[in-house]
């Protein structure tokens, strides 16, 4: 039975549908394995009984021949999304006893195509994190070891990553601002796409910087990503974002075939200090992909340089706005005041208690760049040049590129605690390959194309046209054919 919680969704659907599983079988391995992997804190709230019931319903729909891609697969769901009658918390202790009266429409999506939902995933607070260390629930933990180091999966859709490199679940939601889908992916050893802004619906999951937001599926390979965007994806008319465009079979465009596609390399990438491991995985993954037929062209993002600092102010700026509304009036934790102590103390008391340190630092940041001294200086300059970085994007794509090859990220997974307390910098500076496709709202997607020297995985991003998901898939798609990667964490938890 414990067999079935390694099956790939697209494994397990046709198994499904020839009736040689059923749901409730393979729903009930997985909730076994969660049980058995409280060590890696991936699951913050278990939903057994949803799970089951929506199992048994999914069994009688492929019964009666109604068989959707996700009929019957069971997946996690990270913290941000709410979802209906179950703690939806954002990992924050502000949104301590939350249970939201509505669905988000992704999870609405998913459900309606028959998808189980196992329980809630771990993540950085209010996704403000990139190894899932500032969670209200502790850290969760790749099941990747090395001796007897505890790693970061990444973030913050951390324990996305960790529940699907550990079998936990055949697929987990998760949400990218900055690289949250592609570097825990990258981390753990599996693959996850941040579609182009607009193309998933942002309505009822919980925001963090709003024209950066963007949910993505996290997977076992690459045709299961392209399965669950393709149920993920689509208009919503409650999302004032979300882009009235058709949504296609992502699935059938992955033909392996990219003769004659161009991928660009931008020099602007090569780093100083980058590690070799990192130099020499970017010119494999080259290699693989002018094996099977593509052409290599060295491209220029000149503005490059200066994506860091742009997000850093930007999202932010955003952050402090959306995050205003948790002031303990209508909704989560509310401070206990002191005699004689009003409204003012209590939001002040509130927003101490509820929200985390780095929450709070960013929400002062964000509220530094938009008052009214620096305004200027600060957030205006910082859209400048986001559209500059898109700019630099479109002269490419323009120019007839069709994807971009960089790394993932600038190292392999980290250990726990080693980056907590140092400079919050140098834990920023592990989005350097990421952010700036959020900020041009472009389609990326992290691949497992290697192992370091402790073997640990190693990803590798392609960065795609806008609405182009299916040719970024089938690049990815090829390059995960090219690399081979199979390799599993030890059990150990």
């Amino acid at each position: 039975m414990t067999d079935l919680t390694k099956l790939t969704i697209a494994a397990a659907r046709d198994s499904l549908r020839k009736g040689d599983i059923t749901s409730a079988d393979l729903t009930q391995a997985c909730l076994t394995a969660i049980d058995a992997a409280d060590a890696l804190n991936a699951f913050v709230h278990k939903t057994p009984d949803v799970a089951k019931s929506q199992a048994e319903a999914a069994d009688q729909r492929l019964k009666a021949g109604d068989t959707p891609d996700l009929c019957g697969i069971p997946l996690g769901i990270k913290d941000l999304f709410c979802t209906k009658g179950v703690p939806s918390q954002a990992a924050s202790r502000i949104l301590e006893g939350f249970k939201p009266e509505y669905e988000s429409t992704v999870t609405t999506q998913l459900f309606d195509a028959g998808a189980v939902m196992l329980g809630k995933l771990n993540m950085d607070e209010f996704a403000m994190g990139s190894s899932n260390e500032t969670s209200v629930y502790g850290d969760a933990v790749n099941p990747w070891k090395v001796d007897d180091r505890k790693l970061t999966p990444g973030g913050s859709s951390g324990g996305s990553a960790a529940a699907v490199a550990a079998d936990l679940c055949l697929g987990a939601t998760g949400t990218d601002t900055g690289g949250s889908i592609r570097q825990p992916a990258a981390f753990t050893g599996i693959t996850g796409i941040k579609p182009t802004y607009g193309r998933v619906s942002r309505w009822g999951v919980v925001a963090f910087a709003s024209s950066l937001d963007q949910a993505g599926p996290m997977t076992k390979d690459v045709r299961d990503s392209a399965i669950m965007l393709r149920a993920m994806a689509g208009f919503d008319a409650k999302d004032s974002t979300s882009a009235n465009i058709p949504v296609p079979d992502f699935e059938a465009a992955l033909t392996g075939d990219i003769r004659g596609k161009v991928i660009g390399i931008p020099k602007e990438y090569r780093m100083d200090g980058m590690p070799a491991e990192i130099e020499q995985l970017w010119e494999d993954g080259t290699a693989m992909l002018r094996d099977a037929g593509a052409e290599i062209r060295d491209i220029s993002l000149p503005h490059t340089k200066y994506a860091l600092p742009a997000y850093y102010v930007i999202a932010p700026a955003e952050a402090s706005s959306n995050l205003a509304r948790y002031d303990g009036v209508r909704f989560g934790h509310r401070a206990k005041l002191a005699q004689g102590e009003g409204i003012t103390e209590m939001y002040e008391k509130t927003r101490a208690e509820g929200f985390g340190p780095e929450v709070q630092r960013r929400v002062m940041v964000g509220t530094y760049v938009l008052s009214a001294g620096f305004y200027d200086a600060y957030y205006n300059r910082a859209r400048k040049v986001r559209a500059l970085i898109k700019r630099d994007f479109d002269h490419v794509f323009a120019d007839g590129v069709d994807a971009i090859l960089t790394p993932a990220t600038p190292s392999a997974a980290f250990g726990l605690g080693e980056m907590a307390d140092a400079d919050p910098i140098k834990m920023y500076l592990n989005d350097v390959f990421t952010v700036t496709v959020n900020l041009a709202g472009l389609p990326g997607i992290s691949v497992p194309a290697g192992r370091d020297a402790s073997g640990l995985p190693l990803g590798l991003q392609l960065i795609g046209r806008p609405w182009e998901e299916g040719d970024l898939l089938n690049v990815a798609y090829s390059l995960e054919r090219a690399a081979g990667f199979v390799a599993k964490p030890d059990r150990w938890w």
